[in-house]
């Protein structure tokens, strides 16, 4: 899978998700390991959300992890809180905001 494959992908994918219920403002960046490495952000703004294939210098959550896992997690098929357990995603930043990705993705 390629960089742009990847991005693509979580685009279409968080255009579906549900954030309706999450009011102000939310930003990830990924840092993507091995296979499609690189960095893009998903910004939660009063429930709608974006995804860019850029770095987010102000973001309140970091996670670095292989493309195969972000997207095991954007598709529902990875608990994010599994994950980090299993040390399959590392996290920085706000561990609370962090926690806002199992709310919108079902």
């Amino acid at each position: 899978m390629t960089y742009e494959a990847l991005v693509k992908e979580v685009k279409a994918t968080a255009s579906k998700a549900d954030a309706s219920g999450i009011q102000g403002h939310v930003a990830f960046q990924f840092n993507v390991t091995g296979e499609a490495a690189g960095a893009f952000y998903m910004e939660i703004v009063d429930g709608q959300i974006k995804v860019e294939p850029y770095e987010y210098y102000d973001r309140d959550v970091l996670v670095t992890s292989s493309a195969d896992n972000i997207l095991k997690i954007m598709n529902g098929k990875l608990d994010p809180v599994v994950a980090y357990t299993l040390r399959k995603i590392k996290v920085e930043g706000d561990i609370g905001k962090a926690l806002l990705l199992k709310e919108i993705i079902k």
